[in-house]
């Protein structure tokens, strides 16, 4: 039985997490982590890692930047591995990550989904097949209508795969509006929609010669991000210090 503290227990998907987890029957949540303390669980709630006392094998994060290094001095100083899930951290935060990963063991993805992830060894597949076949690549993001960032971390984390798979040999370009010339074999254009509640859809082309091959993956709930963070807890509880990510928790299946 995998324990697992949430921090960010009464968010949207700290309580999605919560949902989940009630029904595996492999993994518990013994506590949680939030400042919002006044929601109720069926496990005790602490305002600050500071503050909570309970035994656990693993920490999942969903939270926010601001939280991040409270978090972390409390991981090692408990020698807690954590499945770090926050995004938007900034350089020094990152840089930070990597330096405790010497540590504890961190898990950290660009998206926890494990269609995605199993969408990156299947591009890289691909890549080797189509890129010397002279094909073009392509990727189309859409998200809600109030996500901030554009072109999302996934499609970048996609064209990495690609790029990955090609040696290095791909630019990326997000914007043509400004250009009048061809396209130039080498690059992957990069491309974002937002609008409604879309969840997130990840479109990734290949285009060659009289045939285009397409990968997609759709999320139509937010819910496959936490059942992915479960995994990698269950997967990450008892690891050695590093850092990890979700193509070994695929891996390991």
């Amino acid at each position: 039985m995998t324990r697992i503290i949430m921090n960010g227990a009464n968010g949207h998907m700290g309580q999605v997490i919560t949902q989940i987890v009630a029904n595996d029957a492999d993994c518990e949540i013994v506590a949680g982590i939030d400042p919002y303390t006044e929601k109720k669980n069926d496990y005790p709630v602490f305002a600050s890692p500071a503050e909570c006392n309970v035994d656990a094998d693993v920490i999942i994060d969903f939270s926010n930047p601001k939280a991040i290094d409270g978090l972390l001095d409390y991981a090692v100083e408990k020698n807690l591995p954590v499945v770090l899930c926050t995004t938007g951290l900034s350089d020094d935060q990152i840089a930070e990550v990597n330096e405790r990963s010497k540590k504890v063991a961190i898990l950290r993805s660009a998206n926890m989904s494990l269609g995605i992830n199993t969408l990156f060894e299947l591009l890289g597949k691909a890549t080797k097949v189509f890129e010397d076949a002279g094909f073009d690549v392509e990727i189309v993001e859409a998200h809600h209508n109030q996500k901030l960032d554009a072109p999302s971390g996934t499609a970048i984390a996609l064209a990495d795969a690609v790029n990955e798979a090609a040696d290095g040999k791909y630019t990326y370009t997000y914007d043509r509006h400004d250009r009048r010339q061809k396209r130039d074999p080498k690059e992957i254009g990069i491309s974002s929609i937002r609008g409604g509640n879309i969840v997130g859809e990840h479109e990734v082309i290949f285009a060659g010669e009289d045939e285009v091959i397409t990968f997609k993956h759709q999320a139509t709930s937010k819910s496959v991000f936490a059942k992915g963070a479960v995994e990698a807890a269950k997967f990450l509880a008892g690891k050695p210090a590093g850092m990890y990510d979700m193509r070994q928790v695929i891996a390991a299946k």
